[in-house]
């Protein structure tokens, strides 16, 4: 069976783009708000390594282009990203021994290029194989044991941000922790509220317009309007009404971010758990009634379970949107890993904020990635 033509395209021109590390392998900076200049792999490593990088960067093309099973092409080329992060931190360590204490190493833009190709093949590679529900569940246990060896083994310890989190490892902890309270809290919270605003629009379709009408409106203001409208109402409530403020109810802060993230999250469930249930065959629904089944009953064990798959769907929309969006809270002191970006635009560090976009993005992957899982389980198609 001949070799699909996008996948000697992808290779051929993946080529020049997988060895460019060789040219501007890393950024490196007498201190942290210096501007980076480039340090080339032979730099850092020397000639040999470069060649070893090149030579394998070559075979990893031809590999592609012989390559016939999706699987064999997966394995190969998340080896191939596990051997460039470790020549990235190996290189890092070099560059530092050489420097004063408060230089810093950054990945420079061939070490971009490079990665970016090859999760662009991976996720080509992992699209072509269409695992089931296990395999996805085996891939991704593979994945996250991978990062965590490679986090653990201090292989990356001599990069930028490795050093800006060694200084911040506190604040890390409590911003993950408020990031994670204020994407699954929320999340919760509107799970409570838009299941049974689902069912009962489904059930009386005069309050369908009016209510959907309204939380699409809700979700077209920006993140940040929402959050300073909610500061004044908030503010007055700590201010009037005893023991609010001691909860944690405030003009800035928790609250009104939670209370923010609580009201986008509305739409996508309430608009996805109506789609489902107006969905399940009409014929279903008079065989359970012929059943004798009561509304409860059927509501329980025929038109939720077929509706599941829209529900998580919905979840897993309101969930990566949270993940993005709590960030936006920081402005209003409600933390979480928005502090990073901020403080790091405000202070021109870059590896300040690369610690607070690098966390987000796994969250947001890892997220999506179970979501998709548990959609394939119930019996959906997963994104």
């Amino acid at each position: 069976m001949p070799v699909p033509r996008i996948d000697r395209l992808s290779a051929v021109m993946a080529l020049p783009l997988l060895a460019s590390p060789a040219l501007s392998a890393f950024g490196f900076r007498p201190n942290r708000i210096a501007p980076p200049q480039p340090r080339t792999l032979a730099e850092a490593s020397g000639w040999p390594m470069t060649g070893a990088l090149l030579a394998g960067m070559v075979l990893l093309a031809v590999a592609l282009l012989l390559l016939r099973r999706p699987g064999m092409r997966l394995l190969l080329l998340a080896g191939a990203l596990a051997a460039l992060m470790i020549l990235l931190g190996r290189g890092a360590a070099l560059l530092l021994e050489q420097a004063a204490p408060a230089a810093r190493v950054s990945p420079g833009a061939g070490f971009w290029l490079a990665a970016g190709t090859l999760l662009l093949l991976l996720v080509d590679a992992f699209a072509r194989m269409r695992p089931g529900p296990a395999a996805r569940a085996a891939l991704l246990a593979c994945a996250v044991a991978g990062v965590a060896i490679l986090l653990g083994s201090g292989t990356l310890a001599g990069l930028s941000v490795a050093a800006e989190f060694r200084l911040r490892a506190d604040a890390f902890h409590r911003a993950t922790a408020d990031h994670l309270v204020l994407t699954f809290g929320s999340f919760l919270a509107a799970l409570g509220v838009g299941l049974p605003t689902g069912l009962a629009i489904q059930r009386y379709p005069g309050l369908r317009g009016p209510v959907l009408n309204l939380l699409t409106l809700i979700q077209t203001i920006p993140s940040i309007a929402l959050f300073g409208m909610l500061i004044v109402p908030l503010a007055w409530v700590a201010a009037h009404v005893p023991g609010a403020a001691d909860v944690g109810i405030r003009g800035i802060g928790t609250a009104p971010a939670l209370i923010a993230l609580f009201l986008y999250s509305l739409l996508p469930l309430v608009a996805n758990t109506v789609a489902g249930l107006d969905a399940v065959p009409r014929e279903i629904t008079e065989a359970a009634r012929g059943m004798g089944m009561t509304e409860a009953r059927r509501l329980w064990w025929i038109d939720l379970p077929l509706t599941l798959p829209v529900i998580l769907a919905a979840a897993r929309i309101v969930l990566v949107q949270n993940i993005g969006l709590a960030t936006v809270g920081a402005l209003i002191g409600s933390g979480g890993y928005g502090t990073f970006i901020f403080q790091g635009i405000g202070q021109t560090a870059t590896d300040l904020i690369l610690l607070g976009v690098i966390p987000t993005v796994a969250l947001a992957f890892l997220t999506s990635s179970i979501m998709d899982l548990l959609i394939a389980l119930s019996g959906g198609q997963p994104q």
